[in-house]
């Protein structure tokens, strides 16, 4: 199912400065609105869009070349699932305990796109998409369910950050200890 945006979109920075200097270029190129321009863990620094997907394009292309040399990873999701807007923004509620999954990348996009591909591939709920912050740069996603339906989206998550070249670790906890699971939800 998608979101109410047709697209989301972001661009990943090596440098603080051309990161702002580049957000700034996204959203005056197009008519999208800004969801996220913020730092994160390496002095890393992050835009992310939504809006219809050939105005994410077009943002997305204009924060890669202001980007001047500090480029790290970017991605446009036309159709993205709600879930990863939620998961992302930290608001799920997960009611019982079930299989864990965890892909855990070495990009910010590369999280964003991993759980946007394990959550269209099988009937999991997404946890949460963890950013950056307080892990050096890096990204993962957690995500709950029936065990073999755990599986089938943590490959897939896997393997869209693997053709990347940004695929870190998975795990697949078909009965996580009742207090790790407790934390981590």
């Amino acid at each position: 199912m998608a979101s109410r945006e047709e697209a989301i979109g972001l661009v990943e920075f090596s440098s603080i400065a051309r990161g702002i200097e580049a957000v700034d270029a996204m959203v005056k190129e197009a008519e999208v609105r800004l969801l996220a321009s913020r730092t994160s863990c390496s002095g890393k620094y992050i835009g992310l869009v939504a809006g219809a997907v050939a105005a994410v394009k077009s943002a997305v292309a204009a924060g890669k070349e202001m980007g001047r040399g500090h480029y790290v990873d970017d991605f446009v999701i036309p159709n993205v699932h709600e879930q990863v807007m939620s998961a992302a923004a930290g608001t799920v509620v997960v009611p019982e305990k079930a299989a864990l999954g965890v892909v855990e990348t070495f990009s910010l996009a590369s999280s964003l796109l991993a759980a946007d591909a394990a959550v269209k591939a099988a009937p999991v709920t997404l946890v949460e998409i963890r950013l950056g912050t307080g892990i050096g740069g890096k990204g993962f996603v957690t995500m709950v369910g029936e065990t073999a339906a755990v599986a089938a989206a943590v490959a897939a998550g896997a393997a869209e950050a693997a053709r990347r070249g940004l695929l870190v670790a998975t795990a697949v906890i078909p009965a996580p200890y009742q207090e790790v699971f407790d934390k981590l939800i």
